[in-house]
């Protein structure tokens, strides 16, 4: 909804496999500039969301990360804690984030609901889409009472990830 905001064009789909309840998904996001016609996963993707952590070791979650990509963890542990300390000092610089989305919707919206606090962080490391827009996107998405604790996570993530790539948080 952010994307389409800002004149652009978007689509979204999850991925799920025959696995029992409670496994992994895999959702996959596209925003372009131009209309966007394919329908299949994405292999190399230009940015990854990390939502649980626990599946870094698990799961190939970096496979076909482009060389440039973004990576933002739902995590408030080091990378050293995490385990991926030697992969994150391989990666270019300010591409990778962690804050923790979980603790920061608990705090605003009372219930371990982290997305609109990725979707705010991933605006600010990837500079693709305006607070703005994700902010009126939550907006017309929840009830107003929900809608402005959604926004107040995205935000406060949003700023914690330009402080960790080291940017201003008002640029």
């Amino acid at each position: 909804m952010a994307a389409f905001d800002e004149g652009m064009h978007a689509q979204a789909f999850p991925s799920f496999g025959s696995e029992r309840m409670g496994a992994p998904v895999i959702s996959y996001c596209r925003i372009d500039d131009k209309e966007i016609r394919l329908r299949e996963p994405i292999l190399e993707p230009d940015a990854l969301i990390i939502q649980d952590p626990t599946l870094l070791h698990s799961v190939d979650v970096f496979s076909g990360l482009k060389r440039d990509g973004y990576i933002l963890i739902n995590s408030s542990r080091t990378f050293e804690e995490l385990g991926i300390a030697d992969f994150v000092a391989n990666l270019p610089d300010r591409q990778v984030v962690d804050i923790g989305a979980t603790e920061i919707a608990v705090k605003h919206i009372g219930r371990p609901v982290p997305n609109a606090a990725l979707l705010g962080g991933l605006a600010a490391i990837t500079g693709r889409l305006q607070l703005e827009s994700v902010e009126k996107a939550i907006g017309e998405k929840f009830p107003p009472a929900l809608a402005k604790a959604n926004i107040a996570a995205a935000r406060e993530a949003y700023e914690l990830a330009k402080a960790a790539v080291g940017e201003p948080v008002n640029a």
